[in-house]
């Protein structure tokens, strides 16, 4: 993982995002799914991990249960497992896995059957995302909560100095010279782009402080090249 990824899963967890609900007499404190998934997508990337359920199987076959009051409710029960994939500069994959189960209550069988295997799929994949770190829950895991508390503020980063019109004028007439018959302009390019024959002129309003721009700049040079076949 980037330095950045491990910072990120050393951070204590915000009690701002801790829920808690009454089991069997017990106060649970747990996150909710929702929030893990959005944890996994701010630290690993959108398209860089995936879940997969596994295995689903049914524990409680679903049964109808007519109470005192002639109300009836379909019961069911399932165990899931999930598989949870991190993927690393293209070529390596971290995998975590987790098993949950999930009941469901519903006047409707078929929406008993849905919510019994969401809660088991969401339990089974909060378990495979907490070993990754405390902003998955694994802090809650701590008794004495010590991993519990307000996260770092980001390190806030300095903005890229913006270029005038005229440079980037400047900038992108290099770029249409350098750039014939390639696809992107590397630095190297630019680089000797700035070392040949310029006029006094375009060296004047390009400065030297710009080749630092020259990278990103670079990576857009298709658009230029474009506009000016058009």
């Amino acid at each position: 993982m980037t330095p950045e990824q491990i910072r990120l899963l050393q951070q204590p967890l915000d009690p701002k995002v801790i829920s808690e609900r009454t089991q069997s007499g017990r106060k649970l404190s747990y996150i909710e799914g929702w929030h893990a998934i959005a944890e996994a997508n701010r630290i690993f990337g959108h398209d860089m991990w995936a879940r997969e359920t596994t295995i689903l199987v049914c524990v409680r076959e679903p049964e109808e249960i007519t109470s005192q009051k002639n109300v009836t409710t379909w019961r069911v029960g399932y165990m899931a497992k999930v598989k949870v994939t991190v993927y690393q500069d293209g070529f390596h994959e971290i995998v975590r896995e987790g098993t949950g189960f999930g009941s469901g209550a519903a006047g409707d069988k078929g929406e008993a059957v849905e919510s019994a295997i969401k809660e088991a799929e969401t339990d089974a994949m909060k378990r495979a995302m907490m070993t990754f770190g405390n902003p998955f829950g694994l802090a809650l895991y701590d008794k004495t909560k010590a991993n519990v508390g307000t996260p770092e503020p980001e390190p806030q980063r300095q903005p890229e100095p913006e270029m005038n019109t005229a440079e980037r004028n400047a900038l992108r007439r290099g770029l249409i010279k350098t750039g014939e018959g390639h696809a992107n302009v590397g630095l190297s390019a630019l680089e000797h782009w700035w070392k040949s024959d310029l006029t006094a002129e375009e060296r004047t309003l390009i400065g030297k402080d710009a080749l630092g721009l020259l990278k990103s700049v670079s990576e857009q040079s298709t658009a230029p090249n474009r506009e000016a076949a058009e």
